[in-house]
């Protein structure tokens, strides 16, 4: 018979909500296996008769002999006739407790990285948060996305290739994919893009990632917005360059800087249709003047057109690539923002020269992009579902974005003065109070709202001191509650 303790333990898995979708007997089974493993029952120790073990947890015998012999084909017990059942004498398992030792210790030691993976290591990566609250920032609205198209489309792409959609495809992108992108920016955003100067990948994040690493050393620099977006700094760190900070104002980055010192990095990093944080667009003069840089000094601009599609004043500028007539722009671009997070494709335009150098260095990261999803987009794009839902999408955040401002100037405006951005996904607020940044940062995590600190995006932690809220995601209630709970919790933090 169990020890009391024992008996317990197998109780608690019954009990247990994160099991309570398991059949009964999958439970006990479990709940047994389990004290093997952890060495609590040893090899020859007898389990108890099914009709008593029944009896000890009010189940039908039927239950227990289910999960013994469930346990008996794993291998975990021996069932013998005319005397019961046993722990398998073949079972040799390192008790639970001293493997739980073991890992705090291992835990607990230095990992002996290389310089670059412990450089990475300390750039803490870049996480997206799983579940979503307001004000987290560049989330899209899923909840509107069309689910049962998709689904359709997907069906009829399986219906097609059959087996064939099972297969590896090709590292560049499925030939309709990159297709679809190509006339999709040469559309919308003015790009001078072919099919085979796309290669699709799974991030933007990826895409910084290659560029990073094949066309600088470690060691050289790359000129860098100031404040910018986190990920494309850490990609920048993590493979061994030096970011050259450039300040931003109103028009975008101040290529004037760049210009007066043009040799000292070999690329420079732009988000020109939202600058990330500030949303500010990119000059057209400034522009030009990049483009004549990067072809006098054989440089690179790469320009992450970060949610260019939702663009809520006037006429968007044509993107970078597309006025570059030298070939010295790469173009990133990705789905993640407007259609949804879970799909991860993001994509490159090439100069000619960098498709295969690309392609064959994305073999080494993660092969290709899932085929599957890569033919369904096509479809979703080709049909244009796309941009019918870029419209629909782009018309709700510009309400949230009015919704969330008013809010913002009737309710913070002792706090903050936000500055009303002409896109994206995201409202920079300034402080203007008084408050601490990371004091105002932790009071309205405290209540739930989720803020991002704008020090923390420029190069030393410097620039004026605010947040960004994001509201793509988040009706218009959520929005007012969201914006209610933050003025209590700023307006404690002010008096404590």
């Amino acid at each position: 018979m169990f020890k009391h303790s024992q008996l317990e333990t197998v109780k608690a898995w019954l009990a247990h909500p994160a099991h309570a979708a398991m059949p009964l007997h999958a439970r006990i089974q479990r709940a047994i296996r389990q004290l093997i493993v952890d060495g609590a029952l040893g090899p020859g120790k007898p389990l108890p008769a099914s009709r008593a073990l029944a009896k000890s947890l009010g189940v039908s015998r039927d239950t227990i002999e289910s999960a013994y012999s469930q346990l008996h084909a794993e291998g975990f017990i021996e069932r013998r006739v005319g005397s019961g059942s046993f722990v398998a004498e073949k079972t040799d398992f390192t008790p639970g407790r001293r493997l739980a030792q073991r890992d705090t210790l291992l835990r607990n030691q230095a990992p002996n990285l290389s310089k670059r993976g412990a450089a990475m290591f300390r750039n803490s990566g870049v996480r997206e948060m799983l579940s979503p609250r307001p004000f987290a920032h560049g989330v899209p609205e899923t909840r509107s996305f069309p689910l049962q198209l998709w689904e359709r489309l997907e069906r009829q792409v399986l219906k097609e290739k059959g087996a064939q959609a099972l297969l590896h495809t090709d590292p560049q992108g499925a030939e309709p994919l990159r297709r679809a992108i190509a006339d999709y920016v040469n559309l919308e955003r003015g790009a001078r893009a072919t099919a085979d100067r796309v290669v699709v990948l799974t991030s933007s994040q990826q895409a910084m990632a290659l560029c990073a690493n094949m066309l600088l050393d470690p060691g050289e620099q790359i000129f860098v917005e100031d404040p910018a977006y986190y990920g494309a700094r850490k990609a920048f760190d993590a493979a061994g360059l030096g970011c050259v900070p450039v300040p931003v104002d109103r028009q975008g980055i101040v290529a004037e800087r760049i210009i007066a010192d043009p040799l000292r990095a070999k690329a420079v990093f732009l988000t020109p249709s939202h600058q990330f944080p500030t949303g500010a667009s990119l000059a057209l003069d400034r522009r030009l003047a990049l483009i004549e840089w990067a072809a006098r000094h054989q440089a690179w601009i790469i320009e992450d057109d970060y949610d260019s599609e939702f663009h809520y004043a006037g006429k968007p500028t044509a993107c970078v690539q597309g006025l570059d007539p030298h070939d010295r722009t790469i173009y990133v671009g990705t789905f993640t923002k407007a259609l949804f997070p879970g799909l991860r494709i993001g994509y490159v335009v090439l100069p000619p020269q960098l498709v295969k150098p690309l392609t064959v260095a994305r073999t080494l990261l993660d092969g290709h992009t899932a085929s599957i999803a890569q033919l369904t987009l096509a479809r979703f794009i080709e049909g244009g579902h796309f941009g019918a839902h870029v419209r629909a999408m782009r018309s709700i955040y510009a309400q949230r974005l009015e919704v969330l401002t008013a809010l913002v100037r009737r309710h913070l405006a002792d706090f903050v003065e936000p500055q009303v951005p002409i896109g994206g996904l995201q409202l920079p607020c300034l402080l203007t109070g008084g408050l601490e940044e990371r004091t105002a940062v932790d009071a309205a995590r405290r209540v739930g709202v989720e803020l991002l600190g704008l020090s923390a995006l420029h190069a030393a932690g410097g620039g004026k001191p605010g947040f960004l809220m994001g509201f793509a995601a988040y009706t218009p209630h959520e929005i007012e509650q969201a914006v209610s709970k933050l003025a209590t919790a700023l307006r404690a933090a002010t008096t404590a």
